[in-house]
């Protein structure tokens, strides 16, 4: 198949790659001559495991491209995966601003049957949208379909999920816009399901609601075993056990963080709030994941008392581990709430820091960027985990100890046992554990 992949950022970079991959001819397109530049050179603009090497062996092949020209990329191709942003309002609705000029682009140039493919993650009945656009300005009487296909990859693992996935989600109005999906996706047939447009909307915000879901109960339930004697931890085991449940996304913690998770649920409360539905069960998880920072902050509180003049070590800095995105990352909250109290901050991360320089820039006495944990921790009065990397799961302790003013460290990911962290003569805190 000719594939157009229109937006190289997270999704479409990997998408772009990833059909490539699966034999078809691919070209990706996008307004951003730095991301355009660097995928033709076989470099990714962000950090993803695995995703440089399939760029650079599609290339060498020759069934992978970029190009800054979108009309061409247009016309040339037979199914459009639009890939841009869609980012959140102050209201949490999506912006479909880029969404919207991407099928007055389509339309203008649309000299042949073609399926345009939603694969950002869009409002239910945004389909019905595109097609007026399309309809409104297209240029000849030439047909087209709208197809959504959502996109289901998790930082870190992208690549792996593009190419293993649990599962295909594909909505269609028509038969041959069916076949054209199928055929994409042939590898994969035995997991594919095929709905109708606006199913296949609500399934990626309903799906990434409820893991967000997930996540915000068992950090009520740790609230509950501080509380007591409990240990969330086994709480969450015990839970897991159960086949109906299952053990995924139950780990208490500073909560979840990233592109999808906060956007989408606001996203999905904001769509049953236009469409007349009570919402406030979404409401109340995203707030409890709110309240995730205000707990830790008061944990570091506990800790060391007045955070004015004290120097804190920060560990981790990208919403979770194996990639560089810090959209919506708790360091990002904790970091302000720390600066406002007056602490001086030292951070450390293995993929973000230049990231978070773009929105913390170095600032003596204030803001310090390490180049290992453990220069990081030197002098400081507490060490902060703000995101469970395997590399601060497997510090040296002892050296940790050695370098820092106050042995004391607030876990926000609960990475370490307690017990044994404190047979070494920390003071720890963690969440939902004594």
């Amino acid at each position: 198949m000719k594939i157009a992949v229109i937006g190289t950022g997270y999704v479409g970079l990997v998408s772009a790659a990833c059909f490539a991959e699966l034999g078809h001819d691919v070209i990706g397109t996008d307004v951003v001559s730095e991301k355009i530049d660097k995928a033709s050179r076989g470099i990714a603009h962000i950090y993803e495991p695995g995703l440089e090497d399939l760029l650079k062996t599609n290339l060498k092949k020759g069934n992978l491209s970029f190009s800054l020209d979108l009309d061409e990329t247009i016309q040339s191709s037979d199914v459009l995966f639009v890939c841009v942003n869609t980012p959140q309002k102050e209201d949490g609705s999506a912006d479909m601003t880029y969404v919207e000029g991407v099928s007055k682009r389509i339309a203008e140039n649309l000299n042949d049957y073609k399926v345009v493919v939603e694969k950002s993650t869009v409002p239910v009945q945004t389909s019905m949208w595109i097609k007026r656009a399309i309809d409104l300005y297209k240029k000849k009487d030439k047909t087209f379909d709208v197809a959504s296909n959502p996109e289901f990859l998790r930082e870190g693992s992208a690549v792996s999920d593009f190419l293993n996935p649990d599962r295909i989600i594909v909505g269609v109005e028509t038969e041959k816009a069916k076949d054209i999906m199928i055929k994409i996706y042939e590898k994969y047939k035995d997991r594919l399901l095929v709905t109708n447009i606006d199913t296949a909307e609500i399934i990626k915000h309903a799906s990434n609601s409820f893991l967000a879901l997930k996540i915000s109960y068992i950090n009520l339930i740790s609230e509950l075993c501080e509380k007591t004697d409990a240990n969330v931890e086994l709480a969450a085991k015990g839970m897991g056990l159960d086949e109906r449940i299952g053990s995924q996304f139950l780990r208490a913690g500073l909560g979840y963080g990233g592109s999808c998770f906060p956007k989408d649920i606001r996203a999905l409360s904001r769509i049953g709030e236009d469409l007349g539905v009570n919402m406030n069960l979404l409401k109340e998880a995203d707030r409890i994941n709110l309240k995730r920072i205000d707990v830790f902050v008061e944990k570091i509180k506990k800790a060391i008392w007045v955070l004015k003049d004290k120097k804190i070590a920060v560990l981790g800095l990208s919403f979770k581990p194996e990639t560089d995105d810090i959209r919506e990352a708790p360091s990002i909250k904790v970091i302000k709430r720390l600066l406002e109290e007056g602490a001086s901050l030292s951070l450390y991360d293995p993929k973000a820091m230049e990231n978070v320089k773009k929105v913390f820039p170095e600032k003596p006495s204030q803001i310090s960027y390490a180049k290992s944990p453990y220069e990081a921790a030197e002098k400081a009065n507490v060490l902060l985990i703000i995101t469970e990397w395997d590399e601060f799961r497997e510090l040296d302790l002892n050296k940790i100890k050695e370098v820092m003013a106050n042995s004391i460290i607030v876990d926000g990911r609960n990475i370490f046992e307690p017990a044994k962290v404190r047979e070494l003569g920390f003071e720890y805190y963690s969440f939902g554990r004594k």
